[in-house]
């Protein structure tokens, strides 16, 4: 009997892919680098076959090692870096140059001039006019990037199924984070298109979160593809937090945080958004609020690639703290609640005391401080659930306790992201997949550490790049 889920999760940084058994066993993984590119300040791409061909590979290599092969799969749930846009020729399957990723800021400009419609664009889309988002990428290489109209436009998971199935589909909660969506009737929205100037431009079909997106032979016998979700949403679902109220933050490449707010689009706080968080088939969309913080653990990769992190590890040897010295690590700009692309990273408070050590820690404390300066425009969340990458250090989970003054709950293990995938491709083929058990909860220790230092560190970090 077909009885394990497979996990296709693309990230920014690597393409997973994960085998599943249905209580969220991790049984096999398979994982591929994906470079960046960075050929102008602010500008960020990845090449899209890359993306491809480090996907095949990671599932390749997931069923290698849990020693089983496609004919095992009951379902497979895909989960993708969000907003990232990618333009190809459909007839050909050629992409047309490289993808523009979602920390990319080069539309800056155009989202300058539609500012006069902010109010109109958040009634529609929940969203900020901000360079994250794909609309304005779109534009850019429509205008300047050499695309014709006629390209096929996607995000990530479009141009996945694309290469799977053959098909240019996405579902509610990709389509959400474009710009070109409205929350309200779930599609494509005409007066949005019109606003940007890409009427009649080819954009996927749109469909629910879970349900049969087709099937694919690459690697053997079919599997069925039961759901399509972006990698946030997939983690709040992958941490069971299915009632309003419930909150998680993922510490990866940036951080973000969502909180189930039912399945009625509220209009959010300012610099928080709202956004489609799911829509199982034949039942209402559920939606969430979300904080996006740009660059997280981007911050310790930067301190790997100068060489003052040589491994991890030693973050968990970490004690004490930076002090009086904040990093804030705005590469890209800075998202909620500030959203201000001309932010740059700073490391203020140096001394000749200040070490290596010091740097590593408020690198460290950056994560917890953004995500805190966050979670203040969220209002009450129950419990604060984690995953990502960094979120296996205790010292930065007692410091994000301490700073919201709520228990911080982290999973039996940090695969949320492709659990939640896999959890809803479950659902979607009539399977029922299992909660992932509590590892450790993490309480709020004292009076919670004040933020001040820590605004007037980014208050120093704003606007840099518009001074030049």
């Amino acid at each position: 009997m077909k009885n394990l889920l497979l996990a296709i999760d693309e990230g920014t940084s690597s393409a997973r892919a994960i085998i599943f058994s249905l209580r969220g066993e991790i049984l096999g993984l398979g994982r591929r680098r994906i470079q960046l590119h960075y050929p102008r300040p602010g500008w960020v791409e990845q090449e899209p076959e890359e993306i491809w061909e480090a996907q095949y590979e990671a599932v390749k290599e997931a069923f290698q090692t849990a020693g089983v092969s496609a004919t095992d799969i009951a379902a497979v749930g895909i989960t993708n870096q969000r907003e990232t846009i990618i333009a190809w020729d459909d007839r050909t399957g050629r992409p047309y140059g490289r993808a523009i990723v979602w920390q990319d800021r080069r539309t800056t400009p155009i989202c300058e001039q539609l500012q006069s419609h902010a109010a109109f664009i958040r009634e529609k889309t929940g969203l900020v006019i901000d360079p994250y988002f794909s609309a304005p990428k779109i534009k850019w290489l429509l205008e300047e990037g050499g695309v014709p109209p006629s390209a096929q436009f996607g995000t990530v998971d479009a141009w996945l199924l694309y290469k799977l199935v053959g098909q240019s589909l996405t579902d509610v909660s990709n389509a959400a984070r474009t710009l070109l969506f409205s929350l309200h009737t779930l599609q494509w929205d005409s007066d949005l298109l019109t606003l940007f100037g890409l009427e009649g431009i080819r954009l996927p079909s749109i469909r629910s979160t879970n349900g049969f997106f087709g099937e694919t032979r690459l690697w053997g016998s079919p599997l069925p593809i039961y759901a399509v979700v972006g990698d946030q949403q997939a983690a709040l679902y992958g941490h069971g937090a299915h009632r309003p109220g419930q909150a998680k933050n993922t510490y990866g490449t940036g951080c973000f945080i969502l909180k189930n707010i039912g399945h009625i689009p509220l209009p959010a706080p300012k610099g928080i958004l709202t956004t489609v968080a799911w829509q199982c088939l034949d039942e209402p969309p559920v939606y969430a609020w979300e904080a996006a913080i740009f660059n997280a653990a981007a911050a310790l990769q930067w301190l790997e690639q100068l060489g003052l992190l040589l491994d991890y590890g030693e973050l968990d040897s970490l004690d004490g703290s930076a002090g009086d010295v904040f990093f804030v690590p705005a590469f890209t700009g800075l998202g909620t609640p500030y959203w201000d692309p001309y932010a740059r990273g700073l490391i203020i408070g140096l001394t000749r005391e200040t070490d290596r050590r010091t740097l590593l820690l408020a690198a460290l404390e950056s994560l917890a401080y953004q995500s805190a300066d966050a979670l203040q425009e969220f209002g009450e969340v129950e419990e604060l659930y984690v995953d990502g990458g960094v979120s296996v250090n205790s010292y930065l989970m007692q410091l994000q306790a301490d700073l919201i003054g709520r228990a911080v709950v982290r999973p039996i293990h940090g695969e949320v992201t492709a659990w939640g995938a896999a959890a809803l491709a479950a659902k979607g083929a009539g399977l029922r997949a299992e909660s992932l058990p509590i590892e450790r909860r993490w309480l709020p220790s004292g009076t919670p550490p004040s933020l001040h230092r820590w605004h007037e560190a980014v208050r120093r970090a704003q606007g840099w790049a518009k001074l030049s």
